[in-house]
């Protein structure tokens, strides 16, 4: 993917991937950027305007022709039958593309093993050189990851930035190398990085929307406006995923090699990707869910403020802190990444709640944290992301972000308690989490600044969250999750999470004296789940909670 970065890094590393950590990209000339933190980026080369290179630069040589194999594959490719082409999208409608570089593999693989499913997905990873036969994994450990391969040779090519690498003009390719490979079915070519995690599930989902028969170029832009405004507003980062459907991607394979070189001075791959796509007149589709993630240091705004549609990915896993306290950043990671399979569409998804008695505001991000601020906070303050991180070039203004953002509360008295996810797990359709409270400075801080208001709920270590699942089509016209909070014994508070009513912004407290007392008896064991079968309860005389949830009536409160 193309960014920014005011460290230069090692030529090594720059070679594996111009997505990753790449050296800052030269600005636009002043007259055409007010961005004054690019300036000692700016070339002096003295080289004819980009457009001259369309009437004076020579083509290049011809691409090698694919492999009597490939072309078999490509020729059984295009032999898609009417009923295989009008079934519902599934992961093998979906190939990928993921870029690497053999010096970072050996760590980098660990992320893909997170997501990946071996046989129910398709695609290759492409590397820059081969693997050393020490640090390549086990015949065993191999097979839960997706093939390797190298790259073919860019030396042909062009490239003229004074501050990027050549290495972005091999990942640029990957798109026609991909193609060239042939997958019979295929409806979507999907590029990403290896330090990207994905949401498989979601992205089918996402993906479905759209008809894949027509140009589809689908992904989002950077966090950083910098960035943006450097490369384009409406273009794609690679690193948080870019979605081509086959049509798309086909035409571009087949212009791909003498588009670029029209584009030597470009920096990275993306842009490339995008000027060529520009050429064939097709724009940019947005989806919130993909996520860049120039940034670095602290995520939890980011995660605590996801936006109201499904996650996709996540890009640069590496720059950021371990997202859960007392977890290195794999092993957080891997819990991310077990909350995600958990309940797919829900993930990170938010609710907002209130304790108007005790004067208390519940924020929850599912799979992640549950905020209860010491004050009723307005949703449209809460859902802005708290400046908890800088952008990819460390600078951490709100001036700098592409997205609605605030300022992290300088007062103790007005920080919230925070609960992270502790561990979560299906039980039927109900998917159940428990959050735990971190205890640190801030809760001696309470006590001496705060009073005489005493601390929140001093006596609650954890909060229970129970989530509904979400209809099929909720990803459709999505809307925040509504939620409710009841207390329990033991030190333990329980929440319910799940789809809002339709047309209400509210639940109804009959409506929800008989979901709390149901979920309540459940929960503290007083009824045994497995009997719910043949409890009447109330006006609802449905069989079982699995049913109850899904009622309208009951579905905003769970």
């Amino acid at each position: 993917m193309t960014k920014p970065m005011l460290l230069p890094t090692a030529v090594a590393a720059a070679s594996s991937s111009s997505r990753r950590h790449p050296p800052p990209p030269p600005p636009p000339p002043p007259l055409l950027s007010s961005h004054a933190r690019w300036p000692r980026f700016v070339s002096l080369d003295p080289s004819p305007p980009l457009h001259h290179h369309l009437l004076l630069s020579s083509p290049p040589p011809p691409a090698p022709p694919p492999s009597s194999a490939a072309a078999a594959a490509a020729d059984d490719d295009d032999d898609r039958s009417s009923s295989s082409s009008s079934s519902p999208l599934s992961l093998r409608h979906i190939v990928f593309g993921i870029a690497g570089s053999a010096q970072l593999w050996p760590r980098r693989r660990e992320f893909l093993r997170l997501w990946w499913r071996p046989g129910a997905m398709r695609g290759h990873v492409w590397l820059d050189d081969r693997v050393p036969r020490n640090e390549s994994p086990s015949d065993a450990a191999a097979s839960a990851l997706p093939p390797v391969r190298v790259s073919e040779d860019i030396s042909r090519f062009r490239y003229t930035n004074p501050t990027g690498h050549p290495s972005g003009l091999r990942i640029a390719r990957i798109a026609a190398e991909t193609l060239r490979l042939g997958h019979r079915g295929a409806r979507w070519l999907v590029l990403v990085d290896d330090d990207t995690v994905v949401c498989a599930d979601n992205l089918v989902a996402v993906l479905s929307k759209y008809d894949w028969r027509e140009m589809v170029y689908l992904g989002g832009p950077s966090e950083s406006h910098s960035a943006n405004t450097y490369f384009s507003h409406s273009m794609a980062f690679g690193g948080g995923g870019i979605a081509l459907s086959y049509p798309l991607a086909e035409t571009l394979a087949q212009m791909q090699d003498e588009c670029l070189e029209r584009y030597p001075r470009l920096y990275g791959s993306d842009d490339r990707l995008h000027a060529c796509i520009s050429e064939l007149g097709v724009p940019l589709t947005r989806e919130f869910g993909f996520h860049q993630w120039d940034i670095r240091g602290n995520a939890h705004g980011l995660l605590a403020a996801h936006p109201i549609a499904p996650f996709i990915s996540i890009h640069h896993v590496e720059a950021v802190d371990p997202f859960y306290p007392g977890l290195s950043s794999l092993e957080s990671l891997k819990l991310f990444a077990k909350a995600m399979n958990a309940d797919p569409m829900g993930f990170l998804q938010r609710a907002i709640c209130y304790n108007r008695d005790e004067k208390l505001t519940f924020a929850v991000s599912l799979g992640y944290v549950v905020q209860v601020f010491p004050n009723i906070v307005l949703p449209r303050e809460v859902e802005r992301s708290e400046l908890t991180y800088t952008a990819w070039n460390r600078v951490g203004h709100r001036n700098e972000f592409d997205f609605d953002t605030r300022d992290a509360y300088r007062s103790v008295c007005k920080k919230p308690i925070l609960f992270f996810l502790k561990d979560v797990w299906k039980d039927g359709n109900i998917t159940k989490g428990s959050y735990v409270r971190v205890r640190g400075r801030d809760d001696l801080k309470r006590k001496v600044f705060c009073f005489p208001r005493s601390p929140p709920m001093p006596d609650v270590d954890e909060i229970r969250v129970f989530g509904a699942p979400l209809s099929k089509n909720w990803h459709l016209v999505p809307r925040r999750l509504c939620s409710e909070v009841n207390q329990t014994s033991n030190g333990t508070l329980v929440m319910f999470v799940g789809q809002c009513q339709r047309g209400t912004f509210g639940c109804s407290e009959v409506v929800y004296s008989y979901c709390f007392l149901l979920c309540s008896l459940v929960f503290t064991k007083t009824i045994d789940f497995s009997n719910l079968n043949q409890l009447e309860f109330g006006p609802f005389r449905k069989n079982g909670l699995r049913t109850l949830i899904n009622l309208p009536t009951c579905s905003c409160c769970l």
